[in-house]
């Protein structure tokens, strides 16, 4: 008898500690869901900052504000040149004459 009742105890502890494992594992398979999810729409966004950073340094690198100023700068000293030739020439077509 004494056999049984220590038996029945020894499964009782063992059922009673498996269910509250079970329970407190299924929270924390709920946090980690979350945690989870969280973690992964983090990765994705800090990824997206990194991709957009990367472009930016490649732009800078290519050294294109430099490039528009210099452009700018040629085409305004050439457009000055023709247009001072263009208003000689009328000036000697009309007053020469």
């Amino acid at each position: 008898m004494n056999k049984l009742l220590f038996i029945t105890v020894l499964v009782a502890l063992l059922a009673h500690n498996a269910e509250s494992f079970r329970v407190s594992r299924q929270a924390e398979d709920t946090e980690g869901t979350m945690a989870k999810f969280t973690d992964s729409v983090k990765a994705y966004y800090s990824g997206a900052v990194n991709t957009a950073s990367e472009y930016l340094e490649k732009i800078k690198g290519l050294k294109l504000e430099e490039k528009a100023k210099n452009l700018y700068t040629e085409t305004t000293n050439v457009v000055t040149t023709y247009a001072g030739i263009m208003q000689d020439q009328i000036y000697h077509s009309m007053y020469k004459n």
